[in-house]
């Protein structure tokens, strides 16, 4: 599992800002950089390829991605408003990372400080004949990237915050946590089974919010020769009063290094809390059965894609021996099936209980789910199936619409 600063790193690297720095920096190091390389072009090459128009391509340049630039972030605006008010705000933060919208921006922002440094350049003629030539290279390869970006982003916009684009996104966040949790379910440490020992001490959280991230490594090193028992996995809310580990035979010198191995943050993300995907799927179902919606279609999307999902936790791992424990004084417990179907189907089969189309799909994949040989999967399914089908009951009219959902009921 990663560490502390790695996962850090890696949400760096999703920041819009990020890659627009990234983008704006190569591009001023471009235009610097054909001043200092001038000495090495052929004095003759500049008469030959017409350098001089380099000008006026840079004042294009310049003018129509600072238009482009604000064009498309306006349009991204309105795509997560959409996406808030049509699917849900905790969707919004996977449109935020996604690297299409930020390649598109970066590559607009680069361009357009690349053409105004390059303009700026020329004006105090730093440039002579030859740092043209470069300039003027430069400048057509980046007239390149901007055209294929240009079609890229036009290809992308056309499906940016739709609910379909963004119900995916969602499935593939949880999806790829799953799959995380499926390699590591006690995220590299050993299976916590029961209480902790008597009298172990808690470590209490500093701050009040969502855990989103554990150190593992961090929690080992400073457990030392004795144990922690991991009480808050990455998901749980945490206050004061709560504690987010319980430790043993650990130095009380110690405990600030066991709270700061627990990222703590005001809000839950999707990394290392796969519930946190499948509560967010649960949540587009249910605005989707809403009075104001009214779109059981987009409900039963998300059960089959919740079957998906939750099946990635039966799959064969590949190369098993990757993922062997080598932490013996940390102890984390797995997450329960019980708790993902509630997640998932609790929400829906409430919210659906008067639509005999979402009753049916929502029963037939819990009897998939209960036929993939898992005896949690089965029990949770029945269990689930006899509470929907109780709601379904008590919320339709017809009886012809009790007798369908009896029919396929499995519990």
């Amino acid at each position: 599992m990663l560490s502390r600063w790695q996962w850090l790193l890696i949400r760096t690297t999703r920041r819009l800002w990020f890659r627009a720095t990234l983008f704006s920096v190569l591009g001023i190091v471009v235009a610097v950089l054909a001043a200092l390389v001038q000495p090495l072009i052929p004095a003759d090459i500049p008469a030959k390829i017409g350098a001089d128009s380099v000008d006026n391509i840079l004042g294009i340049i310049a003018s129509s991605m600072l238009a482009v630039t604000t064009f498309s972030l306006s349009t991204m605006v309105a795509s997560y408003a959409a996406a808030t008010s049509n699917v849900t705000p905790r969707a919004t933060n996977l449109l935020i990372e996604d690297p299409t919208t930020q390649n598109a921006l970066a590559t607009f922002i680069g361009s357009f400080l690349f053409s105004l440094v390059g303009i700026i350049a020329l004006s105090t003629g730093i440039y002579g004949s030859q740092g043209r030539v470069v300039l003027f290279a430069a400048t057509l390869l980046v007239v390149a990237a901007v055209v294929v970006m240009l079609l890229r982003w036009i290809d992308h916009l056309a499906r940016l915050g739709r609910v379909g684009e963004t119900t995916e996104r969602v499935e593939t966040a949880a999806a790829r946590a799953m799959r995380e949790r499926r390699r590591w379910p006690t995220l590299g440490a050993v299976e916590r089974q029961g209480d902790p020992p008597a009298g172990s001490l808690a470590v209490h959280a500093a701050t009040i919010g969502y855990v989103q991230h554990i150190d593992i490594g961090a929690l080992s090193a400073a457990a030392g020769e004795g144990r922690v028992h991991v009480e808050a996995l990455p998901g749980g809310f945490v206050d004061p009063t709560r504690p987010l580990a319980y430790v043993a035979q650990v130095d009380e010198d110690r405990l600030d290094e066991i709270r700061d191995a627990f990222t703590v943050a005001s809000s839950r993300s999707f990394e290392q809390d796969p519930r946190f995907g499948l509560a967010v799927m649960a949540e587009i179902a249910s605005r989707a059965l809403s009075p104001a919606l009214n779109d059981p279609g987009t409900a039963i999307d998300v059960i089959g894609r919740s079957i998906r999902v939750l099946s990635i936790l039966l799959e064969e791992i590949e190369d098993p021996d990757r993922y062997e424990i080598d932490i013996e004084n940390v102890f984390v417990p797995t997450l329960a099936v019980e708790d993902m179907f509630d997640d998932i189907f609790t929400p829906i089969a409430r919210d659906g209980a008067g639509n005999i189309e979402v009753q049916l799909r929502l029963h037939k994949a819990l009897a998939s789910l209960a036929g993939m040989g898992d005896d949690r999967f089965a029990a949770a399914a029945r269990r689930h199936s006899r509470e929907a089908r109780e709601r379904a009951e008590a919320a339709m009219a017809l009886d012809t619409d009790r007798e369908r959902v009896r029919a396929v009921a499995i519990g």
